[in-house]
């Protein structure tokens, strides 16, 4: 059935509510994986929602629900029929009472050893037992700030929904007989994204020994929908009320110890960025998983709610497939939610008869008339139901909350109607121009200065020591040319990736997947591509596989195909070397113009995918905006200090190993005679049967061809390469016209990626779509260089 309401006079739809406005959801339309995820976000019958805005562009729309805010396009928020509220009603945006009671509940002792832990029956593991943990939680509730805070480990932390696109291990400091697996951050155990049926593998086929289950305690509403269907797999279990500073600073509170009793699992109160409460949470989660203690509840369905129609579905469904549970490994009250939701991934693994499948749908066609919600409406129902008795007994929210009225304030400039594109592309142009004409040049002399005064020493030295031409050769010409060359342009890097940290920390850039969205769609792209976009810029590798939080494989292809078209920020030391050689006086501006052309060229190559290889519309974009927070300088710095070793890394293995093979190429001939002039090399003689493609882009010299083709391993290389082969950027110059340059610069930010990007799309595409993109960035670098050569010739 399509509509969550089967009966009565259908209201307005959600699209049509004014600005400010509140309304109670009746039905949500639509069918399929969308309609699922949206259930589980919360809009479900009975939901209030706000609708706070619309995106500059008119779509997509802004909604407050159960205490966060939600993005929706029109086209899905048509499908959602609404009654409006009156307008004293407005401030409330959760449906929950509260019903506190002054008396505080005994603490349960859950997970401590305490009076509930009977020895009697306890079964623990063997001492030696390596206990596995499951870290899961929904996306921006701090789970990997708390993966790092559990391990040590140097895992990128963010503030953009899916930043953890791999599964993650480490082990908990100071228990080495740990291990723990940080999941991607998910709202459902429902199948909508990779993510989501990824963690529910892991789970289902790993079964790990223990779940620690973090959730954001200013949020707690949505984030308690995923506990309860972890509590249905009937595995050890912790929860961890996370951020539970920021809710005492805003004057609420939560009763732990109810909580705790009305779950039946151990509940503790952490904060995770402070890592406070953290201990406690090691000593629960590792108790529950040796003493394989398991939820003390898993039945969340009340007799008495809607006639007790969704409790007998279950306990229908549940002696029926009792036994195909027990041989699929599957949890029989989780599989018979997810039965009654609808979930064929579970049914295929059941196997059930003909006659149990149409059993089970009786079963679910009475409940569905009993209650008068379509199935996948009526278990939301009945979990939200029961998160609401669990608030509205624990929970005692703040009148506001300060971080939400902060971040509505900051939205009225950064996401405006006339403000958010303009904040953009100034943001942008800041950052731009702080990188390479304010702070990049300023530590770029300094390094200079460096690497002179480390070569002028050396020479010194060798002279002294009287070494060999050759020798001498190898170092200054070879070593300390081509490495040196390289780590001139290591501040640039670095202050590149800061500034993208900052971006996405801050939580700003799920807001430019918001105001974006309807741009990308006429490429045939969400507002959710925008971040492995912008990713890109900094590096394709993790851009790539951050595509992969995109639910859609048309999607994700298509974002694949043109992140590599984003200039990433290695290839920063290719246009500064280039351009400060042919353009000195506009170094800055040739840089910023060949980012420019990177993006245009992808929107163009969207355009055509779209209409061709990757025809049909873009998923839809169902996004958290979560509050701005500020980025902790210890994330910063963690990703500053990676890229800043990956660099350094690359610079003495990868890049030296490169200058050394390209050194002793074009210093000898094919019987390895030391050669007086490079022309005579092995290296010409190799790159020259391919320099003549090159000939009608204005260098169809062989070092160029060879610094090329070095790139291709790491686009560091090709600086390195060029400072090897000649010798100077004099050399360079006399080479060159300024219009072949720029032609050079050109096919040099269009043409395949290094190869661990290459590797990467490999990885998630397959090779075919790996070999394929490599072929056609190529080829479109080939064609737009010709063109920019052909231009420039005749303006220069």
């Amino acid at each position: 059935m399509a509509n969550g309401n089967m009966a009565g006079e259908s209201p307005m739809t959600l699209d049509a509510l004014e600005k400010g406005r509140c309304a109670i959801v009746k039905a949500v339309g639509g069918q399929g994986a969308l309609r699922q995820h949206l259930l589980d976000m919360g809009v479900i019958p009975g939901a209030r929602m706000e609708f706070v805005k619309s995106a500059p562009l008119g779509d997509p729309l802004e909604y407050r629900i159960h205490g966060y805010e939600l993005t929706l396009r029109r086209e899905d928020a048509s499908q959602i029929e609404v009654e409006p509220i009156a307008s004293d009603q407005a401030g409330h945006t959760s449906y929950f009472e509260s019903d506190l009671s002054d008396d505080e509940a005994e603490h349960p002792g859950l997970g401590e050893g305490g009076r509930f832990h009977s020895r009697a029956d306890e079964n623990p593991l063997p001492d030696d037992t390596v206990l596995t943990f499951a870290l899961a939680g929904n996306q921006n509730c701090g789970k990997t700030t708390l993966f790092n805070q559990l391990t040590g480990a140097n895992q990128r932390v963010g503030n953009f929904p899916g930043v953890t696109v791999d599964r993650k291990e480490g082990v908990i400091k100071g228990h080495p007989n740990t291990s723990i697996v940080d999941l991607p951050g998910i709202y459902s155990m429902s199948p909508y994204s990779s993510e989501e049926v990824l963690s529910r593998a892991y789970i289902l086929d790993e079964k790990p020994t223990g779940i620690i289950n973090i959730v954001d305690a200013t949020n707690i509403e949505r984030n308690l929908y995923l506990t309860m269907q972890l509590m249905e797999l009937n595995v050890p279990m912790v929860l961890a009320l996370n951020m539970m500073d920021e809710v005492q600073s805003n004057g609420g509170s939560i009763r732990v110890n109810e909580m705790e009793a009305m779950l039946g699992i151990p509940v503790v109160p952490i904060s995770a960025a402070h890592n406070e409460g953290v201990e406690e949470l090691v000593d629960h989660a590792l108790h529950v998983a040796h003493y394989q203690e398991r939820p003390g509840r898993q039945d969340f369905c009340d007799v008495h709610d809607r006639g007790g129609a969704v409790h007998r579905c279950l306990h229908g469904i549940m002696h029926l497939i009792e036994d195909h549970a027990e041989r699929a490994g599957i949890p029989v009250r989780f599989a018979a939610t997810k039965l009654a939701e609808g979930d064929s991934r579970v049914a295929e693994a059941l196997d059930l008869s003909r006659n149990e499948t149409e059993m089970v749908e009786h079963i679910v066609g009475q409940m569905e008339e009993e209650c008068g919600l379509d199935r996948a409406a009526a278990i939301a129902d009945m979990r939200f139901s029961f998160i609401g008795k669990v608030v509205s007994r624990t929970v005692v929210k703040p009148q506001e909350n300060k971080e939400h009225a902060r971040s509505a304030a900051i939205d009225r400039l950064l996401t405006g109607r006339w403000t958010a594109i303009p904040v953009f592309v100034a943001i942008m142009a800041a950052i731009f121009i702080l990188t390479f004409n304010v702070i990049g040049p300023f530590f770029q002399d300094l390094i200079q200065l460096g690497i002179d005064g480390v070569t002028s020493a050396t020479a010194g030295a060798l002279d002294a020591w009287g070494v060999s031409p050759v020798i001498e050769s190898f170092i200054l010409d070879g070593v300390f040319n081509g490495v040196g060359t390289v780590l001139l342009f290591f501040p640039i890097i670095v202050v590149m990736f800061f500034f993208l940290s900052l971006l996405q920390d801050t939580g700003y850039m799920a807001r430019v997947a918001f105001f974006m969205d309807r741009s990308l769609r006429r490429i045939g792209l969400s507002g959710s591509s925008i971040v492995p976009m912008v990713m890109g810029f900094g590096c394709t590798v993790p851009a790539v596989m951050a595509a992969r939080t995109l639910p859609s494989e048309r999607d994700r292809k298509l974002t694949i195909l043109l992140t590599p078209f984003m200039s990433c920020a290695t290839k920063l030391t290719i246009y500064g070397f280039v351009a400060e050689a042919f353009f000195p006086r506009n170094a800055g501006w040739v840089m910023v113009g060949l980012y420019l052309l990177g993006i245009l060229v992808a929107v163009v190559i969207g355009v055509v995918s779209h209409k061709s290889v990757f025809k049909g519309e873009a998923i839809p974009f169902v996004m958290e905006l979560p509050n701005y927070r500020m980025p902790s300088a210890k994330s910063v710095g963690r990703l500053v200090w990676d890229k800043s070793k990956d660099f350094i890394t690359r610079a003495f293995t990868v890049i030296f190993v490169a200058t050394i093979i390209v050194w002793f190429l074009q210093s000898f001939s094919i019987r390895f005679e030391l050669v007086e002039a490079a022309d005579d090399s092995i290296l010409a003689m190799l790159a020259g049967w391919l320099a003549p493609l090159f000939a009608p882009l204005g260098f169809g010299d062989w070092r160029f061809v060879t610094a090329l083709i070095a790139g291709f391993m790491a686009k560091e290389t090709v600086v390195s390469t060029l400072s090897v082969l000649f010798n100077g950027t004099g050399a360079l110059v006399s080479a060159l016209s300024p219009a072949a340059a720029l032609s050079f610069l050109v096919f040099c930010l269009l043409y395949t990626p290094c190869v661990a990007a290459v590797a990467a799309i490999k990885r998630d595409l397959g090779g075919k779509w790996a070999v394929g993109i490599v072929v056609m960035q190529c080829a479109v670098a080939w064609v737009v260089a010709f063109a920019v050569y052909l231009i420039a010739s005749l303006v220069i």
